[in-house]
């Protein structure tokens, strides 16, 4: 198990986005955000204290995690310094990039010698199947993005938060580094070898009770080139009863993808329902989270009413005003 509480490593991070695992756990979790350790020139602040290595064990943190999901998932020279003299100090270090630490002769030499443990969240533990297709009983809700990191993780963690309030049954079911590290568990999508993708959501969302839903962490967009298989395999692997479209409105273009514009609402609803009703004919769009972090109140309000009139479904910020009225939506499946 990893041991918490945290101190949140950002490294050098040039933005806010690049920073959303350490920014997950601190929404999610923020008993196991003790502070926040950052390398010069960070772009990235979780408004939390900033602290030394030294600082951290001080107050109490026994793991360092990564916080940054960088394009490619790196741990760069100027990163290694830094954790092998976390290891050195007494920290364990847990990771979700692609990048393994165990991969890392230094730090595999620094955690024996120190005899502290380096947790890879993002390696599949189970030899997962291949997709059957076959029906299951309960009920799934899958949020699409128009891109990433667009709130998707943000959309399930709220309703099933929401739903358990209620006392409805409802449980979260994480698919990337972030929401593993936030609940302690789930399958890391998009390390998994793509044939098994959808078996591993299969996988992940068995069987239930009729009034149960689980709630699939999304993951990439089906418009973003460098990541559209992931959200295919949830899709067909999690035969979804009811899609919620996620959206953040301020983007001009695909992150990372400047020669890409970001698609419309009806697009994506056309194209995520059309896919998911390959395996599940009945499935539904329920409703609209738009990520308005960057707007202001009353600029969100206006965009969300503009949207709900547009689209003529439920649209919410989930995390900044709720996600009631998208739970009311699902209860009326």
């Amino acid at each position: 198990m990893i041991q918490t509480p945290y101190l949140l490593f950002l490294g050098d991070a040039p933005d806010q986005l690049a920073a959303k695992v350490a920014i997950g756990i601190k929404d999610w979790r923020p008993e196991n955000a003790l502070g926040q350790f950052r390398m010069k020139d960070c772009g990235a602040d979780l408004g939390i204290t900033d602290m030394t290595l030294e600082e951290g064990l001080a107050a109490g943190a026994k793991t360092l995690v990564i916080g940054v999901a960088n394009r490619g998932g790196v741990i760069s020279d100027a990163w290694k310094k830094i954790l092998v003299r976390a290891l050195e100090l007494g920290y364990d270090i847990a990771s979700g990039l692609h990048n393994l630490l165990r991969d890392e002769d230094s730090l595999q030499a620094a955690a024996r010698v120190n005899g502290r443990t380096l947790f890879d969240v993002r390696i599949p533990s189970v030899a997962y199947p291949i997709a059957n297709g076959k029906k299951r009983t309960g009920k799934r809700c899958l949020a699409v993005g128009t891109d990433c990191s667009v709130g998707k993780m943000y959309t399930g963690l709220a309703m099933d938060a929401k739903m358990r309030k209620r006392g409805m049954k409802s449980t979260f079911r994480p698919t990337g580094q972030t929401g593993i590290l936030i609940t302690g568990g789930g399958v890391p999508l998009d390390a998994v070898i793509a044939d098994f993708m959808a078996g591993a959501v299969e996988y992940l969302t068995p069987d239930n009770d009729a009034d149960h839903w689980d709630h699939i962490e999304g993951q990439g967009s089906l418009f973003h080139v460098s990541y559209s298989g992931v959200t295919m395999a949830l899709i067909h692997g999690g035969q979804p009863d009811a899609l919620i479209l996620a959206h953040e409105p301020t983007r001009t273009h695909m992150r990372g993808l400047p020669d890409y514009k970001q698609p419309s609402l009806e697009a994506l609803r056309d194209a995520a329902l059309s896919m998911a009703r390959v395996a599940n004919p009945d499935c539904v769009v329920a409703g609209i989270s738009v990520n308005t972090q960057h707007l202001s109140d009353d600029e969100a309000k206006k965009y969300l009413a503009e949207v709900e009139d547009r689209m003529g479904l439920p649209t919410v910020d989930p995390y900044r005003y709720g996600a009631g009225r998208l739970v009311d939506a699902l209860e009326a499946i």
